[in-house]
């Protein structure tokens, strides 16, 4: 099924890792670790199940079966094929061991197993991070090594958005969601469709505010075009996710509002895309059904965001998380997402909540027994947003901090990195360090000349900064001329030189 590039670098974001999983991760693995060792086996949690009455007699067999068709087809196996569906067993078992086997998480966990058996014993080896698909199935399915393959449900997401906003495509965006919704989990009070398999530290079952975003969006797209209670129902129920603090929801509490979280299993990890793309799933959920508990989480998030997007401009690129820039895709991306976040808010609230009716300045007359009369036809039905509180958020000005934001990294993609040398003086016979001065992420190329005649040359992709090149000087030393040029990641080029005196050893 081909895909547009949109959909295909928002699919990417789930399948790129950040550099270093934090401690809420390490903690999480650990636990898992200690569960896969004392806790039940599949064999005897699927029994458990069936005993008690929360798993049919059919789906008990359908299950079982699956398990051990896959056990068998292990030992058949060898090399990657053996290693990926190895991979997949194992997360079954380890889920099974820490009492994560519920009725609702089966169906994806155990479809995943006879996918990877499916596929490692009949179908081809593919690149890591490549797509595949099971026809007739929509379903969008992603090869991470190490773990075999997995439903990726953000790029899932995506082709159901691909099919809504093609307009002709009813028919398949129908089918894929009756896929998606049979493959909810029960989580956080709620619905989420929940990754299965060991992802940066995190281990399973995790899930993702961008993706669930991502669902709400589509969700609530589709409800507004086929008026079907189910995606109503689904798009309400997959709200929990944000009101419910990690790992089991996203909902970060912060001073200004809530920031929702890339990986339930590290909030810590600020992932500035996915954040703006939940929000603004949110916004369009909560504009299409409004449902006073939508509106109420995108200004949670919203107001956070406006906190939040400034510190990810580094005045010449954005920045990932807290600590690295972003690459192309990421950039443009994050571009993408605050360009529809200004265009949203521009407009407004999502909605504006109907107000409650005032209360009446003195008491109803009495009736006939001595109580206040009822309204005709009985008493008023309550108002959804009664309980519901929401604060008066105006709307953000079209030039405050989405538009422009997103106006200034539209600039950065055309607009050269700023480089210059800084180093003067080196001693000799050292592996030394060229420090140059970088505005935002580059590759980086060192060329130093004695003369005519080249005597090193060094490259490398250094972030902004003052980052040093490495040259071992020579002991006799010398003056010389370094040459340094910078290609941002959008192909931007500058040059920078100058003369280095080497000490002589």
């Amino acid at each position: 099924m081909a895909v547009s590039k949109r959909a295909a670098l928002l699919g990417a974001l789930i399948a790129i890792a950040v550099a270093a999983a934090p401690a809420e991760a390490a903690h999480a693995r650990r636990a898992h670790s200690r569960a896969a060792r004392h806790g039940p086996s599949v064999s005897a949690a699927l029994l458990a199940l069936k005993s008690s009455g929360a798993l049919s007699t059919t789906a008990y067999t359908s299950d079982y079966g699956a398990y051990v068709s896959a056990k068998r087809a292990l030992g058949r196996l060898r090399g990657t094929r053996r290693t990926e569906l190895g991979a997949v067993l194992d997360n079954v078992r380890a889920i099974a061991a820490a009492g994560g086997f519920i009725p609702s998480r089966l169906p994806a966990l155990f479809l995943t197993l006879q996918r990877n058996r499916q596929w490692w014993t009949h179908e081809p080896l593919i690149r890591g991070g490549e797509r595949v698909s099971f026809p007739p199935s929509k379903l969008v399915w992603q090869y991470y090594p190490g773990q075999g393959i997995e439903i990726q449900w953000l790029g899932t997401f995506g082709a159901a958005n691909g099919y809504y906003l093609a307009g002709n495509e009813n028919s398949n965006l129908r089918q894929l969601l009756g896929e998606v919704l049979a493959l909810a989990t029960e989580r956080a009070g709620g619905l989420a469709w929940e990754y299965l398999f060991k992802f940066d530290g995190g281990v399973p079952p995790w899930t993702s505010g961008l993706s669930q975003g991502t669902a709400l969006q589509v969700l609530a797209r589709a409800w507004s075009r086929f008026k079907e209670a189910p995606l109503l129902s689904a798009a309400q129920r997959a709200l929990s996710v944000f009101t419910v603090r990690p790992p089991t929801g996203v909902r970060v509490k912060t001073p200004a509002g809530a920031y929702y979280a890339e990986y339930t299993y590290a909030p810590r990890d600020m992932i500035i895309n996915g954040f703006i793309q939940a929000v603004v799933g949110l916004y369009d959920y909560a504009s299409i059904t409004r449902d006073p508990a939508g509106l109420a989480l995108f200004e949670a998030g919203d107001a956070e965001a406006r906190v939040e997007v400034p510190r990810y401009d580094t005045g010449a690129w954005s920045l990932y998380d807290q600590f690295s820039e972003s690459n192309l895709n990421y950039h443009e991306l994050l571009t993408e997402f605050l360009q529809h976040l200004c265009t949203r808010t521009m407009k407004g609230p999502p909605f504006t909540p109907t107000p409650p009716a005032p209360a009446p300045e003195s008491p109803p007359p009495a009736g006939p027994g001595g109580g206040t009369s009822a309204p005709p036809g009985g008493a008023a039905p309550a108002s959804p947003a009664a309980n519901t509180s929401t604060s008066a958020v105006a709307p953000i000005a079209g030039d405050a901090i989405y538009c422009t934001t997103a106006q200034r990294f539209s600039a950065d993609l055309h607009t050269p990195p700023v480089v210059a040398l800084l180093s003067k003086r080196l001693r000799g016979g050292v592996r030394a360090g060229v420090r140059v001065s970088l505005s935002k992420v580059s590759t980086v190329r060192l060329t130093v000349r004695q003369g005519t005649r080249v005597v090193w040359r060094n490259g490398a992709i250094v972030e902004r900064g003052k980052p040093r090149l490495l040259w071992p000087t020579p002991a006799k030393g010398g003056t010389f001329t370094a040459t340094v040029t910078a290609t941002d990641p959008a192909g931007n080029f500058s040059t920078a030189s100058g003369t280095i005196a080497v000490a002589h050893r």
